[in-house]
């Protein structure tokens, strides 16, 4: 059994949302860079050519990629060997969280109520954990700040095991048409595929964390990320929505068993600021 203190977890949270805030992630960088000596729009090429001054910017002042700092949501992967001292486990995750929030400048978002109230808790908590148990002695978390702009354009459809891989294409690429202009492209497209409702909505969450140059093990599911990849950037939506061909910089798919009846697709979209940042424990 390996002991942690609660005050290391909620230290470790607190970094990793001011490191997600401040500097985005190198292969989002090599990939806007790319793209704007790619891009055959002229105003296209410019869009994406501030995206990385931006990025450059907030980097180097520490200051917030962008106004709209998230929600926060971790992936907490923790060994079963590990004991937690010292406290609580998630109010300790909830202070690393609000200690970043207010301590680095970021804007506050999460609302209290979601229908009636809405009244602003003013430290950007509570944030949505999820948790897993894994063999071994470590504690892994996945940080991700999730903007609204993106979230709100993300999808769920329950889909008949009948519409097979075509229905998958055609709903990921429906979904990516519909949100146009509105998740602040370059999208970065997580799927989920299969399992449950809800966890086809946890595995795209999940998948839009993924590093760019990674595809799903099974090339027949890597095939379909790259046709829906190239589907959705002959759309013409373009960076900022204002036309182009780049629309989208990846489609990650995960999948999991299923009931036979059924064949659930989710379809989490994160714009170009995919803020997220991990650590090992």
């Amino acid at each position: 059994m390996r002991d942690i203190s609660v005050q290391r977890l909620s230290d470790a949270v607190a970094q990793l949302f001011l490191t997600a805030n401040y500097e985005i992630g190198p292969d989002i960088q090599q990939a806007v860079d790319c793209a704007a000596q790619t891009e055959p729009s002229p105003i296209g090429k410019n869009v994406l050519n501030q995206l990385s001054e931006n990025y450059r910017i907030a980097r180097e002042e520490r200051i917030a990629i962008c106004q709209d700092t998230g929600m926060a949501v971790l992936f907490i992967d923790v060994g079963q060997e590990v004991h937690f001292t010292g406290g609580d486990f998630e109010q300790a995750v909830q202070a690393g969280v609000r200690r970043a929030y207010s301590e680095g400048y970021l804007r506050k978002s999460v609302v209290d109520d979601p229908v009636f109230d809405r009244k602003n808790t003013g430290d950007n908590t509570p944030a949505v954990i999820h948790l897993r148990i894994v063999p071994g002695d470590k504690v892994s978390i996945l940080a991700t700040a999730k903007g609204f702009g993106s979230e709100n354009m993300s999808a769920v459809k329950m889909l008949t095991p009948a519409q097979g891989v075509e229905g998958v294409r055609d709903f990921i690429i429906e979904t990516a048409k519909n949100a146009g202009p509105n998740p602040c492209p370059p999208m970065i497209i997580g799927v989920g595929v299969g399992g449950t409702f809800e966890q086809a909505a946890l595995m795209a969450k999940r998948m839009t964390a993924a590093p760019l140059h990674t595809h799903h093990p099974d090339p027949r599911y890597a095939a379909l990320e790259q046709e829906a990849l190239a589907a959705i950037n002959r759309l013409g939506i373009g960076p900022a929505g204002i036309g182009g061909r780049t629309t989208a910089l990846a489609v990650h798919i995960a999948t999991a068993p299923t009931h036979i009846a059924g064949l659930p697709v989710a379809v989490n979209i994160c714009c170009h600021a995919a803020r997220h940042a991990e650590i090992t424990l």
